[in-house]
């Protein structure tokens, strides 16, 4: 997945918001202000961070080899993907859906309410 695919299909999310507060190379995909994602840009090749559930995080890491626990991250809930890896787009867009629907899924009531 081409650099600017991911980002526009990070921020077609519902309330998505981009951000730098990490510094000028990691960008930070928000929701209600829960990360949700990352990107490191000065990775070559490109290394994506996604929240996942514990359990469905190790799967992955067992079956993909471009996956690993989360680079700077809880390694329990955060997986970190190789871009020019193993993992292909649509499993790549599914695992953004997941990362960002647990985010929605943790945020009050309200919050959801307002992102329908």
């Amino acid at each position: 997945m081409e650099h600017q695919a991911l980002i526009n299909y990070f921020m077609s999310k519902t309330g998505a918001s981009e951000s730098y507060p990490f510094g000028d190379d990691i960008r930070v995909f928000k929701v209600a202000g829960k990360m949700f994602g990352l990107i490191s840009e000065s990775d070559d090749p490109l290394k994506i961070n996604l929240k996942c559930d514990p359990d469905e995080a190790m799967a992955l890491r067992d079956v993909f080899e471009s996956v690993a626990a989360g680079y700077h991250m809880n390694k329990k809930h955060w997986n970190t993907i190789t871009m020019e890896g193993d993992v292909p787009e649509g499993e790549v867009k599914r695992m953004i859906d997941n990362s960002y629907d647990l985010v929605v899924a943790s945020l009050t009531r309200k919050l959801r309410d307002s992102l329908r």
